[in-house]
């Protein structure tokens, strides 16, 4: 049987190639909402990020993550990430 090819996304904080599986979205919607992505299927620029805290804080320091979305990101967005991190 053929094997099936594994989708790899680039974390913004630490910049490794990942399964996409792995990574939490975050996604900028069509109508310039920031959120994180549950599904992974949401329409809108996505940005990838590891659930480990130290890429979110290189992420957020180094403003990756604005960059990737192209806008600001609100507290609460921030606020969720980090919650999303102490949950997986």
């Amino acid at each position: 049987m053929k094997q099936r090819r594994i989708p790899l996304r680039m974390c913004v904080g630490c910049q490794e190639m990942r399964p996409k599986r792995e990574l939490l979205r975050v996604v900028r919607t069509p109508e310039k909402k920031v959120e994180v992505d549950r599904t992974g299927k949401r329409s809108g620029r996505g940005a990838y990020i590891c659930p480990r805290r130290e890429c979110l804080v290189k992420a957020i320091q180094g403003k990756r993550l604005q960059k990737a979305l192209e806008t600001d990101l609100p507290p609460e967005i921030m606020q969720e990430l980090e919650d999303r991190l102490v949950e997986i």
